[in-house]
């Protein structure tokens, strides 16, 4: 069975990358290398392409498992394994290098933390918040011999979080959470969907400059999630989605602080989105608008 894992994982991971238009190879090799047997639970299994009724496996073969298809943990809250091909393209677009911290909200069962495990190497760190205490407990077991992940079971939105460098965000937001903002070193990079739950929103990467209140801004592609509690507001959905309806490629800066001008995509409080670049921009990323659901 093992042989026939690793025979599934290799094209598996070929696959997916082929989804994600990445050559990076640390993206391959890491979900070549992370097992998806211990996270997805006993089969059988309900799997769906985003958007489409769930369907269940005959059987627990684990070749079911190794395709580019969201995965059931709780099919009845919609709460999934997120759809590899997607993934595999945020982190190739926020570049997680070795030896990097990260801050991981919404763990779920571990896989993407294990993913974000192999990124960052053994010289990395990987913080990551599950709110979930059943899902908390199962990443826990999941996660007990990777030596560079710490797992903390509460609010990934408070105001001790740790410096980092990255922050990958697995579930939706109507706003970036201040605290997310705070955390992160400057050059670092927070990815998040901005898309409060009910919303097709998208993924949004925000990089922190040096210095200065206007930081580098982009989707990296159509995002749908779970929402994140804490982080929801109705209004905000509503206004998200009509500005989503009028197009989202053109957004190239988040801003703090002063008025919104001419320039403004989306506003909320205390930040806007525009469509005026930052003094510093971020490295060229084309949107990915086919991979939407997590």
């Amino acid at each position: 069975m093992e042989d026939r894992s690793a025979k599934y994982r290799a094209f598996y991971a070929q696959l997916i990358c082929a989804a994600a238009r990445t050559a990076d190879p640390r993206i391959e090799q890491a979900f070549r290398t992370v097992e998806r047997e211990p996270f997805v639970g006993p089969g059988p299994w309900s799997i769906s392409v985003g958007g489409h009724p769930y369907v269940a496996t005959p059987d627990d073969d684990p070749a079911f498992i190794y395709q580019n298809t969201l995965l059931a943990l709780d099919s009845t809250r919609g709460l999934n394994i997120g759809m590899p091909g997607a993934h595999a393209y945020w982190l190739s677009g926020c570049a997680v290098r070795k030896g990097e911290t990260v801050l991981q909200i919404g763990a779920g069962t571990g896989y993407y933390t294990a993913i974000l495990a192999e990124l960052v190497g053994p010289g990395g760190r990987v913080y990551a918040y599950e709110i979930d205490e059943r899902l908390a407990a199962l990443a826990r077991e999941n996660l007990k011999d990777i030596a560079v992940v710490e797992l903390r079971e509460r609010s990934g939105i408070a105001s001790d979080l740790p410096s980092v460098d990255v922050i990958y965000v697995c579930a939706g937001a109507a706003q970036p959470a201040m605290e997310w903002l705070d955390a992160l070193r400057p050059g670092g990079r927070l990815v998040f969907p901005l898309a409060p739950e009910g919303v097709h929103g998208g993924m949004l990467m925000i990089t922190r400059p040096d210095q200065g209140v206007i930081w580098s801004a982009k989707f990296l592609g159509r995002a749908q999630f779970i929402g994140c509690a804490g982080l929801q507001d109705a209004d905000a959905g509503r206004r998200l989605a009509e500005a989503f309806a009028k197009g989202w490629e053109s957004v190239q800066s988040l801003r703090r602080g002063d008025a919104p001008d001419a320039t403004c995509w989306f506003a909320g409080e205390g930040w806007w989105l525009s469509t005026a670049p930052a003094p510093v921009p971020t490295d060229p990323v084309r949107p990915h608008a086919d991979i939407t659901q997590a």
